[in-house]
């Protein structure tokens, strides 16, 4: 490379010094930046240090104000609580429909013992006294739901316990009489018996086999929505086929009872340890099901004395069913031991289970099987009773003469699977699936396929192996399946298929009123709030008509949106099942209870950056709003919650990140509701001290139970 002229000299120094000029005014550039940084940071501190100072002084009369507030709306809510428990108690003493007191368990025993002795049969009598029976039952329910007391709820599941037993009992020998008189009443086109029997509570298809047609293949009630198919074998047998759905699930409730209370795994048979025999139909509900019918009640009116004083009688003493079963069970044939035992010991067993209920494992035919486990999956639309009886003799004319051949035993279940004879162990011997088909109930709600299962009499819980062949057809809302027996069995579906929630929104409509609107995973609801009653709202159609549109309170409209499989309410297992964003309990709860102090004057969302403030803070948009109208675009504000102060943000909901910088000209407060006062116009802030304090505790009792900063 040659020397370089003169010129290229005097460029290259001109260059260089230009250079040097620049990255030193670069520098000097970068410095003043970070000056001014610093100094911008200093500044910066110093206002947080003097809000936080400010925080600090009226920090103490911020917490007094807000504790005042809520104590003082929990006084009124409990004193209104209170006396409105009382009226209800004498409300219902002077209502005097002959239904005992639940909470006492003399009078439950004593309406239990004298409905036993009725030896009424009719069909019509039976079934209201079964409606007068299952309100007991559903009081008694919640009892046990409500009951803190181990000792006392140990009492209210004796009578409930008893009490469906004997409703399940009722309906075997009100099925019993229908069937004795098949004869009487045959479709002269089939040449069987048919019929179906419904009533708010149940309804019933009984099926007799009178022709033995071996060409039948099954038969669907039309009116019911239900029907059955049969394999050859049963078409040309002498049997009856009761189909009986109950609107209600007393099974579930029982599964429940034995998970939390049984020590060991191992499957309970009738006996306590021996094989259910093929004659004791499935569902395993009455004491001495599909035995002789006028025994059971013999033998129960013997032990109606011994059975109210033990239970009536001290701690150490076995329980009323445990007395009468252990009195009957010599007078049963070997391996027909009392239900009532099994289930009463079990639930008296020492030492309780604490797995959740998914977690049990028990051990069936030398086979490992896992349990339906009822915090995931949640039975709706009631129990399906499917069931196979001996058909009962049938009355004859003879010469003018009705002769019928009266049993013992009373309704026999007929044995299917077939047992195996010894000189047939060698041999095959097969026994077709039945089939069921079932046109969904038209008062809950299946979000999904529903998942079919059936009912585990000596496990006591619900399983889903054994069911083949499932067919769902969406349009017509029919489920048909196979079973390798005749079983009882419900649908079911994932309990929180609904959540996480994609967005929520509480806004007020006026005063004491608010809509509480959740975008599901599946379904969108709302929930309008007027006072303590709330209603829903919903654009479902099917499974909704008897909910939409009616008043009734919080507690109440929860329970019927979880029962028509509407389910948006979360509970201390949810957070197994369901991703959340892992907030701090305390500081949701705290949160919910300041945003119902404020509803009849703010309106309040979801967004998107609580996900991304951390597990200590909270984040939602807020706006004061008083009219029903929606929340105008752009109105909304985001605020941060924290566990010692709250402060409204700079960032937007639209923004490209997320900042926990304060908003410009914004304080920090040591209560949202204080914060929230700071841009609140003054009518804004005095509504809210116009609330009521029936409405305040909807309204937070609807939050804490929905929970809608944690599970969106």
């Amino acid at each position: 490379m040659g020397k370089l002229t003169k010129a290229q000299k005097a460029t290259q120094q001109q260059e260089d010094e230009e250079r040097r000029l620049q990255e030193e005014g670069e520098a000097k550039l970068q410095v003043e930046k970070e000056e001014q940084e610093r100094l911008e940071g200093e500044r910066k501190k110093k206002v947080l240090e003097k809000l936080e100072l400010k925080d600090q002084e009226r920090r103490e009369g911020e917490l007094n104000e807000l504790h005042h507030l809520l104590e003082e709306n929990h006084t009124a809510v409990t004193t209104w609580k209170t006396d409105a428990e009382e009226k209800a108690k004498w409300d219902r003493y002077l209502h005097c429909d002959g239904s005992p007191d639940p909470a006492v368990q003399k009078d439950v025993n004593t309406y239990i013992s004298l409905w036993r002795e009725d030896p009424g049969v009719n069909i019509t009598l039976v079934l209201k006294q079964c409606t007068l029976a299952l309100k007991l039952a559903e009081e008694l329910e919640g009892l046990i739901r409500d009951n803190t007391d181990p000792k006392e709820g140990l009492k209210y599941q004796e009578g409930f316990i008893l009490l469906q037993e004997l409703i399940h009992h009722k309906h075997l020998l009100t099925t019993d009489e229908i069937l004795q008189t098949a004869g009487a009443n045959i479709d002269t086109e089939t040449g069987n018996m048919q019929t179906v029997v419904k009533d708010d509570n149940i309804t019933l298809c009984l099926w007799a086999n009178l022709k033995k047609n071996s060409r039948f293949k099954g038969l669907h009630f039309e009116e019911a929505g239900l029907g059955f198919e049969l394999p050859k074998q049963l078409a040309v047998s002498d049997i009856a086929v009761r189909i009986l759905h109950t609107r209600y699930d007393h099974l579930s409730t029982l599964a429940r009872m034995a998970d939390l209370r049984i020590n060991t795994p191992l499957p309970r048979s009738l006996a306590g340890g021996e094989e259910v025999p093929a004659e004791i139909p499935e569902q395993g509900e009455t004491k001495r099901e599909g035995g002789a019918v006028e025994d059971i009640e013999a033998q129960q009116q013997q032990t109606v004395d011994e059975e109210v004083q033990s239970i009536q009688g001290h701690e150490g003493r076995k329980s009323a069913a445990s007395v009468q079963s252990r009195k009957s069970s010599p007078q049963l044939p070997e391996g027909r031991g009392s239900r009532i035992e099994t289930q009463m010991e079990a639930l008296g067993a020492e030492g309780e289970s604490t797995s959740p209920l998914g977690q049990r494992t028990v051990m069936d035919s030398s086979e490992c099987v896992q349990a339906v486990d009822l915090l995931q999956y949640t039975p709706l639309g009631g129990v399906f009773y499917y069931n196979v009886f001996h058909l009962p003799p049938q009355a004859h004319q003879v010469n003018g003469w009705e002769i019928r051949q009266l049993l013992d035993k009373g309704l026999q279940v007929f044995p299917y699977p077939e047992e195996k004879s010894h000189s047939e162990e060698t041999e095959a011997v097969t026994c077709p699936p039945v089939g069921v088909s079932v046109t969904l109930p038209d008062f809950v709600v299946f979000l999904e396929t529903p998942q079919v299962a059936r009912w585990d009499s000596a496990g006591k819980q619900w399983r889903m192996d054994g069911i083949t062949e499932v067919s769902y057809e969406e349009a017509e809302a029919k489920i048909s399946f196979q079973m390798d027996s005749f079983q009882a069995f419900v649908l079911m579906q994932e309990t929180y298929a609904n959540l996480p929630f994609l967005s929520w929104e509480l806004r007020p409509l006026g005063q004491d009123s608010a809509l509480f609107t959740v975008n599901g995973a599946l379904i969108d609801l709302s929930i309008t709030i007027q006072g303590d009653q709330c209603m829903l709202q919903s654009d479902q159609e099917r499974g909704l008509s008897h909910l939409k549109g009616k008043w009734m309170s919080g507690p109440a409209l929860q329970r019927a949106m979880l029962n028509a499989g509407i389910n948006i309410f979360v509970n201390e297992y949810t957070d197994k099942y369901v991703s959340s964003c892992g907030k701090d309990p305390l500081t949701e709860h705290a949160a919910y209870e300041q945003m119902a102090l404020f509803t009849s004057a703010c309106a309040f969302s979801w967004s998107k950056w609580n996900a991304k403030c951390g597990a200590e803070h909270l984040l939602m948009q807020v706006c004061e709003h008083w009219g029903p109208d929606s929340v105008p675009k752009g109105s909304w504000s985001l605020y941060l919650l924290g566990a010692q102060r709250s402060q409204k943000l700079e960032i937007t909901e639209q923004s490209e990140a997320f900042s926990p910088d304060l908003y410009p000209g914004g304080e920090f407060h040591s209560t949202f509701i204080h914060m929230l006062q700071d841009d609140m116009s003054p009518e804004g802030v005095a509504r809210p001290r116009g609330s009521s304090c029936l409405f305040v505790d909807t309204v937070q009792s609807l939050l804490c139970a929905t929970r809608p900063l944690m599970y969106s």
